[in-house]
C-alpha cells in the first residue's frame, strides 16, 4: 500500500513550531522532506527551552522534525542559491516562514522559484500574512494571542487577560498549513498547476475563535473574562472543587441539569423559580453555583467522575501534563511515539506524533529529527555535485 504523500518532495526552510510541525505532518504520511538550515546554529528551536547537554537537539525540535533530512546552506551566497535551485527543480512543495519579503530579498521568492519549477506549490507562513499594513512584522504565539482577541477571553476578572501556558496559535497554524498544502496538492493532481499559499497566524487564530466572532459580529455578544465558566454562562458548566481536587462539569441541556442535580442530591431545588430553567439559572447564577459547589465537596474527584460519567454528563478530572503523558490510552492510540535518541547516547525520547488514526497507511515515523547538516553531503551528491565542489562549499561556509 502507499501513504497519501508518498513520492511528494518538500523543501522546508521553516523553523520554530508552526511551519515545521505542518511539514512533519506531511512527512508522517510519506512525503520526502529536506530541511534547509543555516550552517551556524540552524533552526532556532534546536536550542529552545532546552535543559539538555546537547544544545542543538532540544525536545521541541525533536518533536517538530521527524522524518526530515537536514542540509546546511548559506542562503546569502551565490553557491547557496545554486544549490537551492537544483533542489527546487525536483521539488513539489516549498515551505518557508521568514518575515514577509525575506525570500524575495534573498532571490528565492515565489516568482523566481516558479520559473525554475512552474508547477511548484510555495507556502509562506507568517504572523500577519504577505499583504496588509502588518506584513513583515515578526510574531510569536503570545503576540498573536493578544492581537487576535484570545487573551480578552482568557482569565478571570480578578486577573485580567492572560495567555495560555501552551502555544495554541502555533499548533493550530501548523494544522491549518498542512491542510492548505494538502488541498494544493490535490488541486495539482487535476490541474497540473502549482500555486502560492499565504498562511497567517492571525487569520488562523480568528478561525479558531469562529464561534465567538460569529456571535459578536451578528448579535453583539462578547464572552469576556469568565475564568473557568462556560461561554454559555450556565452555572452548571464550570470547574468545581471536590473533597480532594477539582473537576470540570459541563451540564448545559435541561435533561443534563436535571440528572446532575439528582446526582448531587439537589433535585428539589429545580422546582424553585431561580433554578427551573436555563434562563433562570443564568439570572440566578451566583446561588446556583454556590449550591453545586457545596454539593461537590462531599465526594472525591474519582467518585464524581464515576457517578456523573455513568449518567451521561460530560465530566473530566483536571489533570496535569505528567498525568496525561502517562495515560496508557494515548500511547495505545499512537498519539505519542518513542524512539532512540539521534545523539546515539543510549537514551530514548518521546514526542507527540499525530492526532488521528487511519485503518491503512497512517502516520509513520521513518526517522528521528536530524542533527544539524546531517545529510548535507548525501543531498549534494544526489544533486550532482562532486567531492571537490562539496569540499569547497564546506571550506567557504556555503554548507
Amino acid at each position: 500500500m502507499s501513504q497519501a504523500f508518498e513520492g511528494i518532495s518538500i523543501v522546508d526552510f521553516s523553523q520554530v513550531l508552526a511551519a515545521p510541525f505542518a511539514v512533519m505532518q506531511l512527512a508522517l504520511l510519506g512525503a520526502d522532506v529536506i530541511k534547509v538550515e543555516h550552517p551556524v546554529g540552524g533552526d532556532q528551536t534546536r536550542g529552545l527551552m532546552n535543559t539538555g547537554a546537547d544544545q542543538g537537539m532540544a525536545p521541541s525540535f525533536l518533536g517538530m522534525n521527524l522524518n526530515k533530512k537536514s542540509i546546511t546552506v548559506n542562503l546569502k551566497s551565490s553557491d547557496g542559491i545554486a544549490i537551492i535551485k537544483k533542489m527546487i527543480e525536483s521539488a513539489d512543495v516549498v515551505v518557508e516562514n521568514f518575515k514577509a519579503g525575506t525570500m524575495e530579498q534573498l532571490g528565492l521568492g515565489y516568482d523566481v522559484m516558479a520559473k525554475w519549477k512552474p508547477d511548484l506549490i510555495f507556502c509562506s507562513v507568517t504572523g500577519y500574512g504577505q499583504t496588509g499594513p502588518r506584513a513583515g512584522e515578526a510574531a510569536y504565539d503570545g503576540a498573536i494571542q493578544a492581537a487576535s482577541g484570545m487573551m480578552s477571553q482568557t482569565g478571570h476578572a480578578s486577573t485580567g487577560p492572560t495567555r495560555t501556558g501552551y502555544m495554541p496559535v502555533d499548533m493550530a497554524t501548523a494544522l491549518n498549513t498542512a491542510f492548505a498544502i494538502s488541498a494544493a496538492l490535490y488541486r495539482k493532481l487535476s490541474t497540473g498547476l502549482g500555486q502560492r499559499i499565504d498562511v497567517a497566524m492571525l487569520d488562523t487564530a480568528v478561525v479558531v475563535q469562529a464561534a465567538q466572532f460569529s456571535n459578536y459580529i451578528n448579535q453583539g455578544n462578547l464572552v469576556g473574562l469568565l475564568g473557568n465558566a462556560s461561554p454559555t454562562r450556565q452555572p452548571t458548566a464550570n470547574v468545581f472543587e471536590t473533597s480532594d481536587g477539582s473537576i470540570q462539569v459541563t451540564a448545559i441541556r435541561q435533561l443534563q441539569v436535571e440528572t446532575f442535580f439528582k446526582a448531587i442530591g439537589e433535585a428539589a431545588r429545580l422546582a424553585e423559580p431561580g433554578f427551573a430553567t436555563p434562563a433562570a439559572r443564568i439570572d440566578n447564577h451566583i446561588e446556583v453555583h454556590a449550591v453545586v459547589s457545596q454539593a461537590m465537596l462531599k465526594q472525591t474527584t474519582k467518585d464524581w467522575i464515576t457517578t456523573l460519567a455513568s449518567l451521561g454528563i460530560p465530566v473530566a478530572e483536571i489533570k496535569s501534563v505528567p498525568e496525561v503523558a502517562a495515560d496508557s490510552s494515548l500511547h495505545e492510540r499512537g498519539v505519542f511515539t518513542t524512539h532512540d535518541s539521534p545523539l546515539d547516547n543510549g537514551e530514548t525520547f518521546t514526542v507527540v506524533k499525530a492526532g488521528y488514526l487511519l485503518d491503512q497507511d497512517g502516520p509513520q515515523v521513518r526517522s528521528v529529527a536530524p542533527l544539524l547538516g546531517q545529510h548535507t553531503e548525501e543531498i549534494l551528491i544526489s544533486l550532482g555535485f562532486d567531492h571537490e565542489v562539496i569540499q569547497r562549499f564546506k571550506a567557504t561556509g556555503v554548507c
